[in-house]
């Protein structure tokens, strides 16, 4: 390994920083749902939903996984993090909450429960 100068690579991280710091995050559509990350926003069919930051993470989550079954311990790892050592339904509760916002409304189904595996989000 080389040796390096600590300043330059101060520098070099800044760079990357300025450079990333304009793009936006792609909008990610889904069987009629359109999440907005830097807008932090959600809608169904055209229609505004509100979600937590929770459940905003946890839709997230599952729509860049559409189509595809994701565990619960993924899911804890991707949307909690590594060290959450709380309650293990929390993720059944926090698909619940989802499920009531994006489904019960529009009177149709999205996320599809796989027993003992986990959950997945229709792609359609």
């Amino acid at each position: 390994m080389k040796p390096f100068a600590f300043g330059e690579l101060l520098a070099r991280l800044r760079a990357l920083i300025r450079g990333r710091a304009g793009q936006r995050p792609a909008v990610l559509k889904v069987a009629g749902i359109v999440v907005d990350p830097a807008r932090h926003s959600v809608q169904r069919d055209g229609s505004e939903v509100e979600l937590s930051p929770r459940e905003f993470g946890l839709l997230e989550f599952l729509m860049h996984h559409a189509g595809e079954v994701v565990t619960r311990t993924e899911i804890l790892e991707h949307v909690w993090d590594y060290g959450y050592d709380g309650a293990s339904n929390v993720v059944n509760v926090y698909v619940g909450h989802l499920r009531k916002k994006l489904e019960a409304p529009f009177g149709r189904p999205l996320i599809r429960t796989v027993r003992g595996v986990g959950y997945s989000l229709k792609q359609r």
